[in-house]
């Protein structure tokens, strides 16, 4: 039979086992997991839609800058083709009137 310095002593090491564990699981709980909310963060000037400060172009939001940005320049490469092509590629032929 166990002798019972030996039963104390089991008693202690599961106790400890269980005390570790219990304190493991807390120091997990209260760990704070920000997951991808990093991007909520400002760190400067807050951003705002383009037509709130159009002037400003280093205060827009990121998507509205690229908007913007693609809007004028297919409007400039548009522009720049139908002025450069004006009397190009179409030929208008005059109709003649037969005398009757």
């Amino acid at each position: 039979m166990a002798t019972p310095a030996a039963a104390a002593a089991r008693q202690a090491a599961s106790l400890s086992r269980i005390s570790s564990r219990r304190t493991l699981f807390q120091a997990d709980n209260q760990i704070h997991w920000r997951g991808l909310a990093g991007a909520a963060d400002h760190h400067g000037s807050p951003k705002v839609n383009f037509w709130q400060d159009p002037l400003n172009p280093s205060k827009w939001k990121e998507e509205h800058f690229v908007i913007v940005s693609l809007s004028g320049w297919g409007l400039l490469f548009f522009s720049g083709y139908k002025f450069f092509t004006k009397g190009k590629g179409k030929k208008e032929e005059k109709l003649v009137e037969s005398p009757q």
